[in-house]
């Protein structure tokens, strides 16, 4: 029995062989010309997909080495125009640093004058105000000499011309016998 199997095996699929091989003779007597045409159709479609698919990917590639080199030309020129820009400012600041320090200078050296001519100023003031005292002092002096000299003239003057003490008690004592009647004059 087992032998008998075996040989059943074999026969067997030879057999599913043979009908799938007339199954497959029958669907292309049947639909084979059909088939071939639609495997045609498929393969033109596959071969025009693959052509659209290249000329896109063709193209694609070029908008984008075309959008990349734009976009690199932008980027270098920004990039010049950065440095460009930096390099002007870093100039304007230099400027303005140069012209900030000879301000400074130039201050300096004003507030250097003034303090001179200050200086000078109050040298000149005090010179001034030095020798205006000097004439001051002297026509003080002067004035209290001629004072002095010009009281001592009144002083003399008045010596001169005063009487004494004596000679004017004398005189008022003969006035006043002579208002009574009793002087009498050596002569008379």
């Amino acid at each position: 029995m087992a032998s008998s199997a075996q040989a059943k095996l074999p026969n067997s699929s030879g057999k599913e062989n043979a009908e799938g091989a007339n199954v497959d003779k029958i669907r292309d007597i049947l639909f084979g010309s059909q088939m071939r045409d639609y495997e045609k159709r498929f393969a033109r479609l596959e071969e025009n997909v693959a052509k659209a698919m290249e000329t896109l990917r063709d193209d694609m590639t070029k908008r984008l080495d075309t959008l990349s080199g734009f976009v690199r030309q932008e980027v270098e020129s920004l990039s010049q125009r950065i440095k460009s820009e930096k390099a002007e400012r870093a100039e304007g600041l230099k400027e303005l640093g140069r012209e900030m320090k000879d301000g400074a200078k130039l201050i300096e050296k004003k507030l250097g004058q003034l303090e001179e001519q200050m200086s000078d100023g109050q040298s000149e003031l005090r010179a001034k105000l030095l020798e205006h005292s000097k004439s001051v002092a002297a026509e003080i002096d002067r004035l209290r000499r001629e004072s002095a000299s010009a009281l001592n003239r009144e002083v003399e003057t008045l010596r001169d011309e005063k009487t004494d003490r004596a000679a004017l008690g004398d005189l008022f004592a003969e006035f006043s016998l002579r208002l009574k009647n009793k002087l009498e004059l050596p002569g008379e």
